[in-house]
């Protein structure tokens, strides 16, 4: 049974149809993406999937649930988490407390425990550092933990960012451009790092540009052209669809 299905997906923004009678399934711990030129509706997809956007018709099922009209924290709630293609961490705060951050939609003990600092309070807060510190181990950057983020490479701050969305302890990750303004040995680094999560379990769609990365770690690939789904396929026949590679490489000889 698919994690997630998009079920004839509309979304328009005045006589623009951004994303058009889109329909597709991520399977259970796969890495899938979505691939497409520049205004192909790749991220207005991701929005309507994360709640940010809503849909003008069509149904979002995650785990057999329709979402489709859910606010982004109730999604968020039922396992969806997702990052952004520009990088959205909180200055002046190091590794480990933007993680934290991420961590605080599990917690339980509530506003007057913590303000009254009573001991469930403070034993959530020692879990949440605990769980943060090893989510910044898996990713690799745990000897960063406690240094503002805005001192860190962008490849680092990128994992950070990863580490902050699996906090909340997501089945779906959604992952908008995770190479984007990555140098060659970063992009290596992000892919293996993506390849480390879902082999914990944690099913990935993806929205990405560098094909390198996508056919490296994408188990399935679907297409997008101004709106359109063109091709849904493994990697191996996605390079070698004839549509794609006219529409999306821009081979006037295909």
């Amino acid at each position: 049974m698919a994690l997630l299905e998009i079920n004839n997906l509309n979304r328009s923004f005045g006589g623009l149809k951004a994303v058009n009678n889109v329909s597709f399934s991520v399977q259970p711990d796969t890495i899938k993406a979505v691939i497409g030129p520049n205004g192909a509706g790749k991220t207005t997809l991701f929005n309507l999937i994360s709640g940010n956007l809503p849909a003008d018709n069509g149904n979002i099922l995650f785990n057999s649930t329709s979402i489709t009209d859910l606010k982004p924290y109730q999604i968020a709630g039922l396992g969806i988490s997702r990052t952004f293609q520009n990088i959205k961490l909180f200055p002046g705060m190091t590794a480990l407390e933007n993680v934290m951050i991420g961590r605080h939609v599990k917690s339980k003990a509530g506003f007057w425990a913590g303000m009254l600092n009573l001991p469930a309070s403070r034993r959530e807060e020692k879990s949440i550092t605990e769980n943060s510190l090893e989510l910044l181990e898996l990713l690799e950057i745990a000897p960063f933990a406690h240094i503002d983020v805005s001192n860190l490479a962008f490849g680092q701050q990128r994992a950070v960012e990863f580490a902050r969305a699996l906090a909340s302890e997501p089945k779906l990750l959604l992952l908008d451009e995770p190479a984007a303004g990555l140098n060659i040995y970063e992009t290596a680094e992000i892919a293996r790092l993506i390849t480390k999560i879902q082999k914990k379990g944690i099913t990935i769609l993806l929205v990405e540009h560098d094909m390198s990365l996508v056919m490296d770690i994408s188990d399935e690939i679907v297409v997008l052209c101004f709106g359109e789904k063109i091709a849904d396929d493994l990697p191996a026949e996605i390079q070698q669809n004839p549509e794609v590679i006219q529409i999306y490489l821009g081979d006037d000889n295909a």
